[in-house]
């Protein structure tokens, strides 16, 4: 009868120990590997909408041009300028894959050139919206792109095959607008960060606050807390404070859930177009009463009232005349409810 000593037991337990390791570390790289060409892919998808609906607007930018006069291509008539835009529009539009970053860059450099003194603020704005979603969803996509190809070129990855067939992602690179364009009247901050946070209550209304642009004291809306980013803060820093800011309370770091949410906005306020990336967290506290201690002397004249809302509130308060923002709040009081209550970070994800 076959015996085996302890020392051919402990080689094939190690063996074994390995293997299963080897087997639980590739089952683990393959499922991390496919979530991320997932984001890779889901971020391609908000980088095409994106460039598409910049493509929309240069060609609205095109007809708006033709009948002013203004050429942003030397001395060529302003009605050909036009129709060149408007031509960019649609090849970038139609572009393939392989073709698109050539032609993106071709309607990027013309939109660049654009005399926008010559457009109506409005169409300005939707502009500016425009190329600050395609920067932020660009960058978002290449970030994505690098991790993905972190993973997947290492050579572990590559001798085991836990890439499958999938092809690989690639990065997209455009030119970005370095230079804010002229804005009828309104001067153009540059791309900002913000933190924003809903907070909940024991009942799972979100507190939010009621404020109006100094410059139009007359149009009231409703929004979430949060700020800018300041030098030398993380994200979550940032958060801390504008909530101590804002409504009094003090916070722990750990105690927020996020970022959750990502939302490219664009709008005017106190005479200049302020373009921002907001990032939103959670956070769940009792309820209690804002402190308007930590307001600026602008917020003391700007934000008038706060209130704690169920997401039927929030509908009657839009149906009313007064906009929240974001406006997929209501929509969103469940998903922020919960994140509040795991004990896992979410994925971040695009809102409106």
């Amino acid at each position: 009868m076959m015996t085996f000593s302890a020392t051919t037991i402990l080689v094939l337990a190690l063996i074994a120990a390995v293997v299963v390791a080897v087997g639980v570390w590739a089952y683990a790289t393959a499922n991390r590997l496919d979530r991320l060409h997932v984001r890779s892919d889901l971020s391609w998808q908000a980088l095409d909408s994106a460039l598409a609906r910049r493509s929309v607007v240069a060609r609205a930018v095109a007809a708006a041009l033709v009948p002013t006069g203004y050429s942003f291509g030397g001395p060529v008539p302003g009605a050909s300028d036009g129709r060149t835009l408007a031509a960019l529009a649609v090849k970038a539009e139609q572009a393939d894959r392989g073709h698109r970053e050539t032609a993106e860059n071709a309607l990027s450099a013309a939109l660049g050139a654009v005399p926008t003194e010559a457009l109506p603020p409005q169409l300005v704005a939707e502009l500016a919206d425009a190329e600050a979603r395609v920067l932020i969803a660009r960058r978002f996509h290449n970030d994505a792109v690098r991790d993905t190809l972190a993973l997947r070129t290492r050579r572990p990855v590559r001798w085991l095959h836990l890439g499958g067939t999938a092809p690989l992602p690639s990065y997209f690179e455009i030119a970005e607008r370095t230079t804010a364009a002229a804005t009828g009247g309104l001067s153009v901050d540059e791309m900002r960060t913000s933190a924003r946070i809903v907070v909940l209550d024991e009942k799972g209304r979100a507190l939010l606050l009621r404020g109006h642009d100094p410059q139009s004291p007359d149009v009231h809306f409703w929004f979430t807390i949060g700020g800018g980013v300041e030098a030398g803060e993380s994200l979550r820093e940032t958060a801390v404070r504008e909530i101590s800011e804002e409504t009094g309370l003090a916070v722990d770091q750990a105690a927020l859930r996020g970022p959750m949410w990502r939302r490219v906005a664009v709008f005017p306020y106190d005479g200049e177009l302020i373009r921002s990336e907001e990032l939103f967290f959670a956070l769940q506290t009792a309820s209690f009463t804002p402190q308007r201690n930590g307001f600026t002397e602008l917020e003391r004249r700007a934000i008038t009232g706060h209130r704690w809302c169920t997401a039927a509130e929030m509908r009657a308060i839009a149906a009313s005349g007064e906009v929240v923002y974001p406006e997929e709040l209501p929509d969103l009081l469940g998903e922020a409810r919960v994140v509040v209550g795991r004990a896992v970070e979410p994925e971040v994800r695009s809102i409106r």
